[in-house]
């Protein structure tokens, strides 16, 4: 009952760094549970568009427009390159303006492509309109970004997967949603299919452009307020006491002292310690108060300044940050390359199905996200919690980024013909697959944590360059959807097994996200 209980009412808060120590999944009117809620609806919003090409491609775009086998690859291809080029220069934009403002505006430029869908007459139009359209995908990053800033890192894990799970979910539902509204537009209003599916695009643009406008006057950029004063305050807790007094941590001067608290200037040097990585100075400063969080020791994912240019390449190309990034090229590489052929794969091998049947099943492997993005997320916290190392949420990565492998190689290699079988493995590949991405952002917050913008950025962009070249094997393979899906599973044992050695944290870097 106390677990049902804190997913309605305000959750406890940190008075260290102000984050929630548990998530109010069903309380909007709270302002984590707020952050929350866009956090997820804001990306499964943007995958309603995003994704919104794939289910209606199978057959009636495709016919419309006249457009090849290859032709339909090359417009899943860019508009999976448009998303790695957004996804990597988000990751900054968030550490400098903030995740909620770059949210918003990802979500309102992409929503302007995407209305213009019904300007479209040929391939190559539908090729360039994709790719412009490809900038919602990079609203992962802020959604990621903005839950880690919110949420503390007992339970970051969680939250990050519970918000990235939901919001991918978004690639299945609309499976369900483009085909229905096309054929409703078809049977219910009469109009003819070369028109019915241009107006079906105009529904994702106009709740697209509701949610951001919503986001963007009912949100914070962070639990401290103001992303541009989030440098100027933070609290200093004192137990005894139970105050908060505000501190100016960029002029140094206190509103005032509190007995058995740390000094300005020793917060700073634990701010500049993290941010170059080194071992955080003690000076006196309680080690086990650092650990729980009971002092006001400053937390530098949503308090340090921007790195620098110089800084953010070393971050981007870092071990630490390829561990994390490679087995997530893996994984959402897969997930997205397979949401874009699933609906044809299923077509090839039942050809007794509809387009809209096919697109039905296919939804199940985007809609499983709900349930199993979530678990991956928090059996990570839970080892980490157990272990008390972040050695363990490593461990658990490759472990799933491996299976997820094998399972790709037995769907492969068997090439199932009965519908049990085929929706059978379909179900087992979702549920490694989309762990693995759970499991991988409950490791990120922990990698550099004094930029997690820059690593969540490069990480999610990394997924969409893996994307990009499972989808070009498919496109090379044709119509022989199973023998890519062997090769890419191959890729994935090898990719997770290749990084496990790396530690997943900077020697000499605190583990504190």
């Amino acid at each position: 009952m106390d677990f049902v209980k804190l997913l309605f009412v305000s959750p406890e808060v940190n008075p260290s760094n102000r984050k929630a120590l548990s998530i109010p999944v069903f309380n909007p009117f709270d302002k984590y549970g707020r952050v929350f809620t866009f956090s997820w609806l804001g990306f499964m919003v943007a995958f309603l568009s995003w994704y919104a090409f794939p289910p209606l491609l199978t057959a009636t775009i495709k016919d419309d427009l006249g457009m090849t086998q290859q032709q339909v690859s090359n417009s899943n291809i860019v508009a999976l390159l448009a998303t790695l080029i957004v996804r990597l220069i988000a990751g900054p934009l968030c550490d400098r303006f903030g995740p909620r403002l770059v949210f918003v505006g990802l979500l309102l430029c992409g929503s302007i492509p995407t209305a213009m869908a019904g300007l479209v007459t040929n391939p190559q139009g539908l090729i360039a309109l994709r790719f412009f359209v490809g900038i919602l995908g990079g609203t992962f990053v802020p959604c990621q970004v903005w839950c880690t800033g919110f949420f503390d890192k007992k339970i970051v894990g969680t939250a990050n997967s519970l918000a990235g799970g939901w919001g991918n979910s978004g690639g299945g539902i609309t499976y369900f949603i483009m085909p229905a509204v096309y054929d409703s537009l078809v049977h219910s209003q009469g109009l003819a299919p070369h028109k019915a599916w241009r107006v079906a695009y105009v529904i994702p643009f106009i709740i697209i452009v509701v949610l951001a406008v919503t986001m963007l006057f009912t949100c914070d950029d962070t639990p401290m307020g103001k992303w541009s004063e989030r440098h100027i305050w933070m609290k200093e807790y004192n137990p005894q006491k139970g105050n908060a007094d505000i501190v100016d941590i960029i002029s140094g001067n206190p509103s005032s002292r509190t007995s058995g608290t740390p000094s300005i200037s020793q917060i700073v040097a634990v701010s500049d310690a993290e941010k170059k990585g080194a071992e955080i100075p003690n000076n006196n400063i309680d080690t086990e108060a650092q650990t729980t969080g009971q002092v006001g020791i400053l937390d530098t994912t949503t308090t340090s300044p921007p790195p620098s240019h110089k800084e953010t390449l070393s971050i981007m190309f870092s071990l630490s940050t390829l561990a994390v990034a490679l087995p997530y090229a893996c994984s959402f590489g897969s997930e997205l390359s397979i949401n874009s052929i699933l609906g044809d794969y299923y077509a090839q091998n039942f050809p007794y199905m509809s387009q809209t049947q096919t697109g039905q099943w296919a939804a199940m492997f985007g809609l499983l996200n709900i349930v199993c993005r979530p678990a991956g997320g928090f059996v990570a916290d839970l080892v980490y919690r157990y272990t008390e190392t972040v050695w363990s949420k490593k461990i658990l990565l490759v472990f799933l980024g491996v299976i997820m492998g094998a399972f790709q190689l037995a769907m492969g290699l068997s090439n199932p013909k009965d519908e049990a079988t085929m929706f059978g493995l379909t179900a087992g590949l979702a549920f490694f697959l989309e762990a693995c991405n759970g499991a991988n952002f409950a490791l990120v917050p922990h990698v550099h944590s004094f930029a997690n913008g820059i690593v969540s950025g490069t990480v999610g962009g990394m997924g969409n360059l893996g994307g990009i070249i499972f989808a070009i094997i498919f496109r090379y393979n044709g119509s022989h959807y199973a023998r890519s899906l062997w090769i890419i599973g191959v890729i994935c044992i090898a990719g997770n097994m290749l990084l496990s050695w790396i530690r997943p944290v900077p020697r000499g870097q605190t583990t504190r996200p």
